[in-house]
């Protein structure tokens, strides 16, 4: 009997010991199983629960996903409501044969707004008329500690997929191809477009892109199970609220949507769309509206970009080859004339502008700067001087001074006087007139050869971009309170290209104005008045038929300044 209970006893243990094994492993599978789900598929972990983790607490694999809330409001405002926002619209005198005809079009309450709204804030400056101080290496290596202090912080922040800001790095480094593909083809939940700079509203897309030019449309397919429907109108020119002059702009159509024409043209590079007509044709307006936004825009893609035109100008284009060349390797497509549909992974419809003729480096692209831009400048047209060197280093050298003339408006009445006085301190001058039919490539060796630049306010003062790092521009401000307008056109992108700038308002007797109007007459006394009588007048009074009488006595201290500085 204990035999058999014996076995009995055992028997029933081996059946213990199985069913203990059984149950180690059906745990051990289960485990195995959780730890790949929440390993492995963090997904469908994540998004099987109610509400949202928030941005610090989610993976970084799903980062680019996650929507900024606080801004999408800012995006999917209306083109239309957000076409009558406030405005940095332009006036610029030029000596171009085109320069009436877009004086013309710009609004009298842009300028009006413009001129009046910067005023106080130019006030402050307003004692330094004479002679404002230059921009130093202090004030160089500032904005580079200021623009590596940005870069720093932007290397600690989350970076999340806005249409300025497309940040999937990470991701993309840790994935192959596969998951490459289904990044592209992620339903990002963003806006297709940004409306909130004052310059110009500007479209990014990634993703599966046809252009259609004949349909004048952008269109960016959405993936399967896409609720996203958004169409926006585009006009690709930097001059947001400018009624007028967008009027004569060809409208482009962003829109979202799961069907669209077949692709009859593929492309491996990115697509940037950008329009020319508006007021190109005035020195001015060419970099300020085109040359400076498209470099900005474009430059970080070394040459692989494909540039897609609209209201195309072939003189335009011809006029500025050369620059073309070096931003693209490809010829340009005419928006307005081709039949084509276009399919692209990545397209910008617009171009990223700020205040005129300048750069944000915190906002641009690689924090691009003027200080690249004048440096692209004089390696485009192969100019010699990158930078000056102290007169007192070369032998006998005269400092070498060009003075811009202008024969229609704005005109020194005392050129000759001008020039000899210049030539008595020390310099050699060389006297050229810019205007619409000047060569730009032969201009631009000119202008480089120089230290020191000086003329009246207006276009031909946008040649600076091929003067030489620390040379001098001196800037010859008419009557009529101009200083501050004067200023944000030249004076503020002088310095941050690396130029030395010198301020110089006219007195009353320096003003041809004196031979037109009384000196008790409210237009010397309170010029200021008279900008609240808009656009045409100020345009007529103090710039279509004002010249200028310098004072040499008065002038030769800036001419003796510049001389100081050229031979430090």
């Amino acid at each position: 009997m204990k035999a058999v209970e014996r076995a009995k006893l055992v028997r029933s243990l081996r059946q213990e010991s199985r069913r203990l094994r059984l149950l180690v492993l059906v745990i051990g599978f289960f485990l195995v199983t959780l730890t790949f789900v929440v390993v492995s598929k963090p997904d469908a972990l994540l998004f099987n629960l109610n509400g949202r983790l928030s941005v610090d607490q989610a993976p970084r694999s799903l980062l680019i996903r996650q929507r900024v809330d606080a801004d999408d409001g800012a995006y999917r405002r209306s083109a239309d409501t957000l076409a009558a926002a406030t405005e940095d619209s332009k006036v610029v005198d030029d000596d171009d044969a085109g320069e009436e005809a877009n004086a013309k079009a710009r609004g009298a309450n842009e300028y009006e707004k413009r001129v009046l709204t910067s005023e106080p804030e130019q006030g402050k400056k307003a004692e330094e008329a004479t002679a404002s101080e230059p921009l130093g290496g202090e004030h160089e290596e500032g904005r580079k500690d200021l623009q590596e202090g940005h870069q720093e912080h932007q290397q600690h922040k989350l970076n999340l997929p806005t249409v300025s800001n497309y940040t999937i790095h990470d991701a993309a480094e840790d994935s192959d191809n596969g998951k490459q593909e289904a990044l592209d083809n992620m339903e990002w939940d963003k806006a297709l477009c940004d409306l909130s700079n004052f310059r110009a509203n500007v479209c990014e897309m990634r993703g599966n892109i046809r252009i259609h030019p004949n349909g004048s449309s952008v269109i960016y397919m959405e993936p399967a199970g896409s609720k996203r429907d958004e169409q926006w109108k585009i006009k690709p020119y930097p001059r947001k609220g400018d009624e007028l002059c967008l009027s004569h702009i060809t409208e482009v159509t962003v829109q979202s949507s799961k069907m669209a024409p077949e692709c009859t043209k593929y492309h491996d590079v990115p697509a940037v769309i950008f329009a020319l007509t508006g007021y190109t044709g005035n020195l001015f307006h060419d970099f300020t509206d085109v040359l400076v936004p498209l470099f900005t825009t474009a430059s970080e893609f070394n040459g692989e970009v494909q540039f897609l035109i609209t209201d195309m100008a072939i003189w335009w284009t011809r006029k500025y080859a050369v620059v073309f060349e070096k931003l693209t390797k490809y010829p340009l497509i005419d928006f307005n004339k081709d039949n084509e549909v276009h399919c692209f992974k990545h397209a910008i419809v617009g171009l990223h502008a700020y205040m005129e003729f300048t750069i944000d480096p915190l906002k641009a692209p690689h924090n691009y700067s003027m200080v690249d831009f004048n440096r692209f400048m004089r390696r485009t047209y192969s100019l010699p001087r990158d930078a000056l060197m102290a007169l007192g280093e070369i032998p006998k050298a005269k400092p070498r001074l060009l003075i811009i003339s202008r024969q229609r408006t704005r005109m020194f009445l005392n050129l000759n006087e001008i020039i000899a006085m210049a030539e008595e301190i020390g310099y050699e001058v060389v006297v050229e007139e810019a205007n619409v039919n000047s060569n730009v490539a032969h201009f631009a060796k000119v202008v480089n050869s120089v230290d020191v630049m000086m003329g009246v306010h207006g276009a031909g003062l946008t040649n600076c971009v091929f003067l030489p790092h620390s040379a001098i521009l001196i800037q010859i401000v008419p009557w009529g309170a101009l200083d501050g307008i004067c200023r944000i056109d030249f004076g503020y992108p002088a310095e941050q290209m690396g130029l030395r700038y010198k301020h110089y308002s006219i007195g009353v007797h320096e003003s041809s104005l004196t031979d037109q109007y009384p000196l008790d007459h409210e237009i010397f006394r309170n010029p200021l008045a008279f900008h609240k009588n808009g656009f045409e007048f100020v345009r007529q009074t103090f710039m279509d038929t004002q010249n200028v009488r310098l004072d040499c006595n008065r002038f030769k201290p800036i001419l003796l300044e510049a001389l100081d500085q050229l031979n430090q």
